[in-house]
Formats: C-alpha cells, sequence, structure tokens
C-alpha cells in the first residue's frame, strides 16, 4: 500500500512538473512569437518608410525640369547642384534665380545649407530655381569659375539673385531661413 502511495504521490509530482514545464515552454514559445511579430512588424515598418522616402525622392527628380541633382526643394520651386545646361535653361526660361557659391571646405557653407535646404522645403514659386555653385574648392569647373568671374565674387557663401537675367542682388553675408524667404519672397 505505502508503494502505491508512493507511486501515486511521484505520478502527481511528475504530473505537476510536466505540466509545469509545458507551461513554461508554452510562455517561452508565445513570447517567442510576440518577439517575432514585433521584428517583423519592426522591419515591415521600416520598409514602407524606406519606400515612402524612396517615392518622395523619385517624385522630387520627376518633377524637376531639370538634369541636376535636386538638393532640395518638395514643391515647384528646385535648388540644385549647378550645372551650365540648367542654368541655361532657366535664363531662356527667364527665371528667378539664386547663385549660391559654395565650397565644401567652408564651416559658413555648411551651416548656411541647412537653412537653404530649409528655405526651398518651403518655397513654393514655379518661377524660382537655386543653384549650388561651386567656389575654389576642386570641384568647380570652368563654367562656374566664369560666373564667378562674371558676377564679381570674391569668396565662397556669396549669394546672388537673378531676374530677367540681371543681378538684383549681391549679398556675401550669411543668411538664415527666415532671411532667404525675405529675401527670395522680394524678387
Amino acid at each position: 500500500m505505502k508503494t502505491i502511495i508512493c507511486l501515486v504521490f511521484v505520478l502527481a509530482f511528475s504530473a505537476a512538473l510536466l505540466g509545469c514545464t509545458q507551461a513554461e515552454i508554452s510562455m517561452e514559445k508565445e513570447d517567442a512569437m510576440a518577439e517575432k511579430d514585433s521584428s517583423i512588424m519592426e522591419k515591415e515598418a521600416m520598409m514602407e518608410k524606406n519606400a515612402s522616402a524612396m517615392a518622395k525622392e523619385e517624385t522630387m527628380m520627376e518633377k524637376s525640369p531639370y538634369a541636376g541633382k535636386v538638393l532640395a526643394g518638395t514643391g515647384s520651386t528646385k535648388y540644385l547642384d549647378f550645372s551650365k545646361a540648367d542654368y541655361d535653361k532657366a535664363l531662356q526660361e527667364k527665371k528667378k534665380i539664386l547663385l549660391y557659391f559654395y565650397a565644401n571646405w567652408c564651416p559658413i557653407c555648411k551651416k548656411e545649407q541647412a537653412d537653404t535646404f530649409a528655405a526651398f522645403n518651403e518655397l513654393n514659386d514655379p518661377g524660382l530655381v537655386g543653384f549650388r555653385v561651386n567656389y575654389r574648392d576642386g570641384d568647380d569647373d570652368e563654367s562656374e569659375k566664369a560666373l564667378a568671374k562674371e558676377f564679381g565674387v570674391g569668396y565662397q557663401h556669396t549669394k546672388v539673385i537673378l531676374k530677367d537675367g540681371q543681378r538684383i542682388l549681391k549679398a556675401p553675408d550669411s543668411w538664415d531661413k527666415a532671411r532667404y524667404l525675405e529675401e527670395l519672397g522680394k524678387i
């Protein structure tokens, strides 16, 4: 009889122990599944974000009538890397033009570009286009050098605004976003 009681006790204990282990295993499986689902959701969210960014970039590229790289501008106003062909096209179309003479080694230029980008991302003027013109930084080409000479640019971060192909402003001082919006809104 003692043997039977011991056997029942061992079986009951084993069942309880096994049940506990199965519960723990079930909980671990559920945790692993939740973690996997969370990971999948994070990956899907990241993929959607990347797809959205790519679509936005493609839209910006599609909407630009110019061949150069769009640096800023989400509406009809674009700020581009300078190319002679795009500049000539803007002149021919009688666009208002901002020329920003930029040197890649210049800390003022780098700081100011954030404000330039912010302004162009806010502007929505189809009659305005901006160009970042390389200036004495090893990336400038002959047409950029000729442009700097034509407008008497003496040093980097100088801004020149043209209307109907004529210079209406030359500014060697630093501008913030508000100043860009003010000056470009005047023309």
